[in-house]
């Protein structure tokens, strides 16, 4: 099946996908619906986090991209009505947001070689 991720830069340098931190767990988000993930993308703006593109990929793909970062894959199926106040997260993202604009200060410092594995990784969904 194919779904619809988040992605920041894609293709570039710095390209990143969308997570969330939920029950200690890194989470990302595959819509099934792109109706869904374009709401999703905009609410992000709404709350000037940076905007990101939607992309389609290969549930299998993400799912295999996951398991080998460490994250957890989450579908969110078409037409899906949340029953907590953690699966509202699902389909609208935190009011407060991590700050992504310092990527560079100590404590998020990572080496280069873990850089270039992740970017190998996420450039092996492309």
């Amino acid at each position: 099946m194919r779904v619809n991720v988040l992605l920041y830069e894609p293709g570039k340098e710095n390209e990143g996908i969308h997570s969330l931190e939920l029950s200690g767990k890194t989470v990302v988000l595959m819509f099934e619906d792109i109706d869904d993930a374009d709401r999703y993308a905009g609410l992000l703006e709404a709350q000037d986090f940076p905007t990101p593109s939607v992309q389609c990929f290969d549930q299998e793909e993400i799912e295999e991209f996951c398991f080998k970062s460490g994250y957890e894959a989450k579908l969110v199926e078409k037409g899906f009505v949340p029953n907590t106040e953690e699966e509202r997260l699902l389909l609208s993202p935190p009011q407060v947001n991590k700050d992504v604009t310092n990527w560079n200060n100590d404590d998020n410092q990572h080496s280069l070689d873990d850089l270039d594995d992740f970017r190998k990784k996420l450039e092996e969904l492309l």
